[in-house]
């Protein structure tokens, strides 16, 4: 796989560790997880710029927030505990179809 796609798979999931250490940090009042979300958003931006240098923003962008909204749904659902209906999960299941079918069509 190309460093292209990695920098952005990286930067995906650094979406989804800053997005659960913003929830573990209680509003920002618990200061190892506020510490992490940051190192986190400066992660994922990071990543994705490197991504980006490469990739089209059309292609980029829709994947990086794709694998942040799917990874934060699963860790809502495995860690929090989240209940969601089973027609939600079809439409989770569209939005994998949706980001792999950017890729795929894409030719890069």
């Amino acid at each position: 796989m190309e460093m292209t796609w990695i920098y952005l798979i990286a930067a995906g999931l650094f979406e989804v560790v800053w997005a659960t250490t913003m929830k573990l940090s209680h509003g920002f009042s618990n200061l190892p997880y506020t510490l992490a979300t940051v190192v986190g958003m400066l992660a994922s931006f990071g990543f994705l710029s490197l991504a980006i240098k490469h990739l089209p923003l059309s292609l980029a962008y829709p994947i990086w927030t794709g694998i942040g909204a799917v990874g934060s749904i699963l860790v809502g659902v495995i860690l929090f505990k989240d209940q969601l209906p089973a027609l939600t999960w079809v439409f989770i299941i569209m939005l994998v179809v949706g980001i792999v079918g950017i890729k795929v069509t894409s030719g890069q």
